[in-house]
């Protein structure tokens, strides 16, 4: 359909300048969560990059809206597009939004595969979980998160579903934040898990045909020279049998 080739051109040509954008979003995010005392014009600067990348997230969404005739059609079929462009208005929450539009573009694009995905996932929920939870956590009264290196070990250690319950969330919202990092992490163990049993049982496919494919070609020869000792027989009934000639001694020419 033609609305469907305008919308793939348009998803081709902004993908990589959308994918740049994201990377830049998160890192305006990062610096005033791991520098909370650096200049005030830093925290202003990132946050107007902040709100300019979710700027560029809304027009690529309402443009790709323009171009699509059925509207609410498209809105239920890319909800994770739409969060996106709504989850930026929560703090702090809007990292989410690079991971979806990171996640959105990856998977649309041919070239990265399922295990670079998974593992550009894992990298960004990691950095997601970690910064979230040290934002939130950080100033708690009874808070027990308060360096990057207790974040990462939280994030990483919640993700994994190993918990070993020396850190912890405290606030409402942190706690949270665990949920939906615990919920990330059980679901990519799960992709992984998916995807190397799916290998197996490729490479187990591929062997087993391969076997049967050398059982056909052996069973053919096998009927082939069946085929052909019976057309000998039948020969050999039905024609007089035929001596072969063999050369005898050749005689000296006398001189």
């Amino acid at each position: 359909m033609k609305y469907r080739i305008k919308v793939d051109e348009w998803e081709q040509r902004t993908r990589t300048p959308l994918l740049l954008l994201a990377a830049c979003f998160a890192l305006a995010y990062a610096v005033p969560v791991l520098a909370p005392d650096a200049p005030a014009w830093i925290h202003t600067a990132c946050r107007a990059v902040e709100w300019a990348v979710w700027a560029a997230f809304a027009g690529d969404y309402a443009t790709r809206l323009l171009l699509t005739p059925e509207r609410w059609a498209f809105v239920r079929r890319h909800p994770l597009d739409l969060l996106a462009v709504a989850l930026p208005l929560i703090q702090p929450l809007r990292l989410v939004s690079t991971l979806l539009l990171l996640g959105r573009r990856a998977r649309n694009a041919p070239q990265i595969t399922l295990t670079v995905y998974v593992a550009g996932s894992v990298v960004g929920l990691l950095m997601f979980g970690s910064l979230a939870v040290l934002q939130v956590e950080r100033d708690a009264p009874d808070g027990n998160i308060r360096t990057i290196g207790d974040a990462v070990w939280w994030s990483f250690t919640t993700m994994t579903t190993v918990g070993y319950g020396d850190l912890a969330p405290t606030t409402g919202l942190g706690r949270l934040l665990a949920v939906g990092l615990m919920l990330s992490g059980i679901a990519l163990l799960g992709v992984v898990t998916a995807n190397i049993a799916a290998w197996f049982i490729s490479r187990f496919e591929r062997d087993n045909a391969e076997e049967m494919r050398q059982t056909a070609l052996l069973e053919a020869l096998t009927l082939e020279v069946a085929a052909l000792r019976a057309e000998m027989a039948d020969l050999a009934r039905t024609s007089p049998s035929v001596a072969p000639k063999v050369p005898g001694p050749v005689s000296p020419t006398p001189p």
